[in-house]
C-alpha cells in the first residue's frame, strides 16, 4: 500500500491562495472539511489516564534548548505549532495553530495565518508577535534541531493581523513545511529570563491540549489535559487528546520499570525485547485478561539501531577498522541469544520501505547521483555492499578472520594476543552506555567476548542519564549505543543527523561525525528533486553512503510494535502507516471502564 502512496504521487507547483493543508508533493489527502484524521475516533470518550514506565531521571523541563536533561515526550506535548503533521502519509500537515496556509509558486515563501480563537494555556491570545519571537529564540538560542532551518529563513514579516510570512534565501521545497511545525511558545512568559537555561522553576506556557500538572525529578512527571483547550473543535483534534492524565513514572532500570508494569503501577508498556515479550508476559494480570498484549504493525523505515563509531577518534577514523569492528560483531548468535532469533537485523537506515538501498550494484539515476563522487566513496557503495552473516556459532571463525583482515590492512596485528600497530600501541576504545540500559548491556557483555578473539579489550563505562547526555553532547566517547529513527519523507534533519557543517556543532546528532561530500550531495536533492523519481533515487544513495560507510554496527529492527495495556485502554482499528509513533499513542487513545 504505502509503495504505491508514494510512487503515485506525483508533483504539481503549490498555487498561491489559502489552503488547509499543504503536502512535500502533491496535494494532501484529506479535504478541506475532514471531520478527523482517518485513525482517530472522534467520538472517543474523555477521562482515565495512561501511566508510562521510563528509565532515568531529568532536570529540566524546557525540551527547546539545547541544555538539560528532559523526558523526550515532552516537545511533543507542549509544542503546539502552526500545522500538525498526520501519520497516515508520507509528509502532510493540516492546520492547528493556523487557519490556513499560503505558499509562493515555487514555495519561495510560505505565509500563515492564525485562528481567531488561538489561546495560550493561561487564557491570552496566541498573537504575530509570540510566533516572530519564537521563531527568532529557537533559531538563535534553542535546541540544535531548530537551528538549520532558521539559517534558511531570509526575511519573516507581520503581513496581517494574524498573518506572518517567511521568505527563503534558498531553493528547498521542504522549508514551507518545516516553517509550519516549529513551536509557538508565550513571549511575555519569558521577559528578562535567560531563555537557554536549563531549569525545572519555569513550566513553559504553551497553547497544547495538555500542562505539566505535578512532577518530582527522578521519581514522576504529570500532564493533565487542560479543560479549557481552546483548539478542540479543530479538526485535526478530533479525537485526539483524550485521556485526562499523561502520567510519567521514572525508574532506576529496565527490571524495576517492568517490574512496576507487572504489579499495576504503570499501565502501559513497549517491549523491545521479543523474548521477554514471548517468555514474561504470562503475569496474573495477563492471565485474568486486565492486561492486553497487543502487536501493532507499521509500514516505516527501520531506521538504525546499534553502537556507533565516533569517526571524530583516531580507532574508527579509517573505514577498515569499523568493518572489523561490525565483522566481529557475531550478530546471529546475540540475537539468538537475546530474541530467540525472532528479530531480523537492520539491513540499511532505510530497510522495510520503499526507500532503502536496492541489493547489488547501484544503478540508474542512484549509481548516476552518486558517480560524481566515486573517488571518495568507501568500497562497497557503488559496487553493493550487505552485512555479514555469521553462521551462528559463538566462535564465529569466518567473522573473527574477516575482522584480523581488516585490521591488518589498517596496520594492526595481534602481537602477543593483543592488537597493536606497528609502534607496540595497543588498539582499545571505551564503550559508553547509559544506566539502566541492562539490554545494551547484554549486548555488549557478547561483544567484549568476541572482540577479546581479535586482541582487543575495550572498557565498558555506564554512565546516568545527564552525564551520557554531557558527553554524547560534547562527543566525548568512542562507540556508544545509537537509535536514529528515519522517516518516509526525509528533509532537512538529515543534515542534523550526518550533515558536515554538523559535525562538531556541540549538542549536534551527527554522533559518528560523518563528513563526505556525496552525503551532503544526497541531502541537498532530496530537498530540491522536483519529481517523487529523483526524491526516492537520492534516499536511496543517501541510504548507500551511509550504510556503506560502516559508521554503526547494526543491531536488529522492529518491524511490528508490541505494546502491553490496561485493558481499559483503547486505540482505534484503523492504524497510521507509521502505527506505533509520536502522535499516536497516548494521542489517539482513550479510557473505557
Amino acid at each position: 500500500m504505502l509503495a504505491a502512496a508514494i510512487i503515485g504521487l506525483t508533483t504539481h507547483s503549490a498555487v498561491a491562495q489559502p489552503q488547509h493543508g499543504i503536502a512535500m508533493y502533491g496535494e494532501p489527502a484529506l479535504p478541506p472539511d475532514f471531520v478527523s484524521l482517518p485513525y482517530a475516533n472522534p467520538d472517543a470518550a474523555t477521562g482515565g489516564q495512561i501511566v508510562t514506565a521510563e528509565v532515568g531521571s531529568f532536570d529540566s523541563l524546557n525540551p527547546f534548548i539545547r541544555k538539560g536533561s528532559v523526558p523526550w515526550q515532552l516537545r511533543f506535548f507542549l509544542g503546539e505549532s502552526f500545522m500538525g503533521r498526520t501519520l497516515d502519509e508520507p509528509f502532510s500537515l493540516y492546520g492547528v495553530l493556523a487557519e490556513s496556509v499560503e505558499t509562493g509558486p515555487n514555495r519561495e515563501w510560505v505565509e500563515f495565518t492564525l485562528r481567531p480563537e488561538a489561546r495560550f494555556s493561561d487564557g491570552s491570545p496566541v498573537t504575530v508577535e509570540d510566533v516572530i519571537w519564537s521563531y527568532e529564540t529557537l533559531g538563535t538560542v534553542g535546541h540544535p534541531r531548530y537551528l538549520g532551518f532558521w539559517e534558511k529563513v531570509d526575511t519573516m514579516e507581520q503581513t496581517g493581523p494574524r498573518s506572518v510570512r517567511f521568505t527563503f534565501n534558498i531553493e528547498d521545497r521542504e522549508l514551507a513545511l518545516l516553517a509550519g511545525m516549529r513551536p509557538i511558545l508565550k513571549k511575555a512568559q519569558w521577559d528578562g529570563v535567560d531563555f537557554a537555561e536549563s531549569t525545572t522553576e519555569i513550566i513553559p506556557i504553551t497553547s497544547a491540549p495538555y500542562v505539566i500538572d505535578d512532577f518530582e525529578p527522578g521519581r514522576f512527571l504529570s500532564l493533565r489535559r487542560n479543560p479549557d483547550y481552546w483548539g478542540a473543535d479543530v479538526p485535526f483534534r478530533r479525537g485526539t487528546n483524550n485521556l485526562d492524565e499523561v502520567r510519567l513514572e521514572f525508574f532506576g532500570d529496565e527490571t524495576a520499570a517492568f517490574e512496576a508494569f507487572k504489579v499495576g503501577e504503570v499501565n502501559s508498556n513497549r517491549e523491545f525485547n521479543v523474548a521477554r515479550w514471548e517468555s514474561q508476559y504470562n503475569f496474573p494480570a495477563v492471565q485474568d485478561g486486565d492486561v492486553v498484549l497487543s502487536v501493532l504493525p507499521h509500514e516505516r523505515p527501520s531506521g538504525m539501531t546499534g553502537f556507533v563509531m565516533n569517526t571524530r577518534r583516531d580507532q574508527f577514523a579509517d573505514w577498515r577498522v569499523r568493518d572489523a569492528m561490525i565483522q566481529i560483531f557475531n550478530f546471529e548468535f546475540i540475537n539468538e541469544a537475546m530474541t530467540g532469533s525472532a528479530q531480523p537485523r537492520i539491513t540499511s537506515y532505510w530497510s522495510n520501505s520503499p526507500l532503502g538501498m536496492s541489493d547489488g550494484p547501484a544503478t540508474g539515476r542512484v549509481r548516476e547521483f552518486l558517480e560524481p563522487f566515486a573517488a571518495d566513496l568507501t568500497p562497497g557503495t557503488l559496487e553493493g555492499y550487505a552485512l555479514p552473516v555469521s553462521d551462528g556459532s559463538e566462535r564465529n571463525r569466518a567473522g573473527t578472520s574477516a575482522a584480523l583482515a581488516q585490521m591488518e590492512a589498517a596496520g594492526w596485528t595481534v602481537q602477543d594476543g593483543v592488537m597493536k600497530n606497528a609502534a607496540g600501541e595497543p588498539f582499545t576504545f571505551e564503550i559508553l552506555l547509559k544506566q539502566g540500559a541492562s539490554e545494551n548491556q547484554a549486548i555488549i557483555d557478547m561483544y567484549v567476548e568476541s572482540l577479546a578473539r581479535i586482541g582487543v579489550t575495550p572498557t565498558v563505562s555506564v554512565a546516568d542519564s545527564a552525564q551520557f547526555k554531557e558527553r554524547t553532547d560534547a562527543y566525548n566517547f568512542d562507540m556508544t549505543y545509537y537509535r536514529r529513527g528515519v522517516s518516509l519523507s526525509p528533509g532537512n534533519e538529515q543534515y542534523n543527523y550526518y550533515g558536515s557543517e554538523t559535525a562538531n556543532a556541540p549538542g549536534g546528532r551527527n554522533l559518528m561525525g560523518v563528513q563526505s561530500p556525496a552525503v551532503d550531495a544526497m541531502i541537498g536533492r532530496l530537498l530540491t528533486s522536483e519529481s517523487q523519481d529523483d526524491f526516492v533515487a537520492a534516499v536511496k544513495a543517501l541510504d548507500r553512503v551511509l550504510t556503506a560507510g560502516r559508521y554503526v554496527v547494526p543491531i536488529y529492527q522492529w518491524n511490528i510494535s508490541r505494546v502491553a495495556h490496561a485493558k481499559e485502554l483503547k486505540y482505534p482499528e484503523n492504524l497510521p502507516i507509521f502505527g506505533d509513533w509520536p502522535g499516536w499513542q497516548p494521542d489517539v487513545w482513550w479510557y473505557e471502564d
